[in-house]
């Protein structure tokens, strides 16, 4: 069965991933931590996506692994479509998760350039906190609120203030055309950090795209919605 590798977004790790693991038995489960994030917290945030790619591809040749699924969330959706026009041949199947084409993030429920003046002045734990809320349709109140909170303060401010300069610096809608994987776009009908129309954009874009939306669910779909969040992806892994 070919691996599935999951990419997480900004201020996540591979422990959010922890459901679909469990339900993804049947497959081989690789759940990366990108340097400044997650487990790798310790290690310098890179800053740029295609620097996140190149250390993605890295760390799976070092891994043993050639060809592989590829499901990308948020930043790390960013991360993926980078990984997509590095070694198109690698990539079996390709997941979109949340995401979109553009690094301003444009309809974000608050600007990269408010985000990071928001760390500078509450420091890198409070702003974890606050944007993890965002992820949620109850925010707080989200019974996974609380572990994507703590995965999230893991990240220093140095961690938090690249990725939002990595991201703000790049634009894939270009290569959209390029792309010749059969592709799934998923995304949460209430997510405040992608709007509809970057959704849109990669679902007519890419040539051999399809589109799950998930009700009720905002950014964080995969811990709102697990059960309907993996049965749409195991189909389309295994088809």
């Amino acid at each position: 069965m070919t691996p599935v590798v999951f990419v997480h977004g900004f201020l996540g790790g591979s422990q959010q991933w922890q459901r679909q693991a469990e339900d993804l038995s049947d497959f081989d489960v690789i759940a990366l931590d990108l340097p400044g994030y997650g487990k790798n917290a310790r290690l310098d945030a890179l800053d740029s996506i295609a620097g996140y790619a190149d250390w993605a591809l890295n760390e799976l040749t070092a891994r043993g692994i050639k060809q592989f699924h590829l499901i990308g969330h948020s930043m790390g959706g960013m991360v993926v479509q980078e990984m997509v026009a590095r070694a198109p041949g690698r990539i079996a199947r390709l997941v979109l998760y949340g995401t979109g084409a553009l690094g301003v993030l444009p309809g974000r429920f608050e600007t990269i350039g408010t985000s990071k003046r928001r760390a500078r002045a509450d420091g890198p734990q409070a702003t974890a906190r606050r944007i993890a809320a965002s992820w949620f349709l109850e925010r707080e109140k989200d019974a996974a609120y609380e572990d994507c909170a703590v995965i999230a303060e893991q990240c220093s401010l140095q961690s938090i203030l690249t990725g939002l300069d990595a991201m703000e610096g790049w634009n894939g809608a270009e290569r959209l055309a390029d792309i010749e994987i059969k592709t799934l776009v998923i995304w949460g009908d209430r997510d405040r950090t992608y709007p509809w129309s970057q959704t849109e954009q990669l679902w007519q874009s890419i040539p051999d795209a399809n589109l799950a939306v998930i009700p009720e669910s905002a950014h964080a779909t995969h811990l709102e919605k697990p059960g309907l969040f993996n049965r749409v992806l195991i189909d389309f892994c295994a088809d």
